[in-house]
């Protein structure tokens, strides 16, 4: 039988030991939740549905914006043509 100093010894070591496996186990899980989270993000960012996505994305705000730049852009009438130019003789 254990009394005494011994006693608060070995119930603090079995404390400590209590609470080193449960942060182990919590550091486990929170890894393997960001290697696995990590893991399925790559594989949606490259994936085909996500480009698709992206690009009607894209293509949605481009096609709404070009019109505007069109009629803004380009001349009513445009000038006389520049007259080729001929390189002197050497």
């Amino acid at each position: 039988m254990v009394t005494g100093i011994n006693a608060f010894k070995n119930a603090s070591f079995i404390m400590f030991q209590k609470i080193a496996n449960i942060l182990s186990i919590v550091s486990f899980v929170l890894v393997s939740s960001v290697i696995g989270g990590s893991y399925f993000g790559y594989k949606y960012v490259t994936s085909e549905q996500f480009k698709s996505k992206l690009m009607n994305e894209v293509l949605g705000n481009v096609q709404g914006l070009m019109p505007k730049i069109l009629d803004k852009g380009l001349p009513e009438m445009t000038g006389p043509e520049i007259p080729e130019f001929k390189q002197p003789k050497i």
